[in-house]
């Protein structure tokens, strides 16, 4: 049986939970994520694996 895990739910999952420990950590999480994504899109996901 095999089991892989992508890096995106994986980094949700541990998000969710922080948001739900520690609520102020929502705009940080928020802005990290949309950091990265605008990184990626002008970038290019060409030599990313997730």
């Amino acid at each position: 049986m095999n089991i892989t895990l992508g890096l995106g739910p994986l980094i949700s999952l541990i998000a969710g939970i922080l948001i739900l420990v520690i609520p102020r950590l929502l705009n940080y999480i928020v802005a990290i994520y949309l950091i990265v994504i605008g990184l990626i899109g002008l970038f290019g996901a060409g030599n990313f694996r997730f």
